[in-house]
């Protein structure tokens, strides 16, 4: 069995919403997606999070753990994204190219008077022979 996407939904206060959303729009995130990212964090820390104002953030001890926290990544994994990156918007072009391509052969397909379906054909009681070519 797959992994399913469940659905939370719960309620807060208009004065709460409107702040959520400007955050959102602030980050440039959809509601939904800053939910997910916190819910997201809040299990992969096993419920250790801890939502706290930014200007807070800089008044903390050293000794504290970081919040949020971070992550170091070779230089190799970056390097590795970034070409599938580019892998993938090259794949995206060459997909786009083809889809003009049928396009174009499909307007050609129409703009040819000769062309006999071969499902037209079935009820044709004709023994004509038909010259391809």
């Amino acid at each position: 069995m797959g992994n399913k996407n469940k659905t939370v939904s719960f309620r807060v206060n208009e004065d709460a919403f409107e702040t959520l959303r400007e955050i959102a729009e602030e980050r440039d995130l959809s509601l939904s997606a800053v939910f997910r990212d916190y819910v997201d964090m809040l299990v992969a820390h096993d419920g250790q999070v801890e939502v706290v104002p930014e200007h807070e953030l800089a008044s903390r001890s050293d000794d504290e753990p970081s919040f949020p926290p971070t992550v170091e990544v070779p230089k190799s994994f970056v390097r590795e994204h970034e070409r599938l990156e580019l892998e993938a918007e090259h794949l995206r072009e060459q997909l786009d190219e083809h889809k003009r391509y049928v396009n174009h052969l499909r307007e050609q397909l129409e703009e040819e008077e000769d062309v006999i379906h071969l499902e037209d054909l079935d009820g044709d009681e004709r023994d004509e022979p038909y010259q391809l070519g």
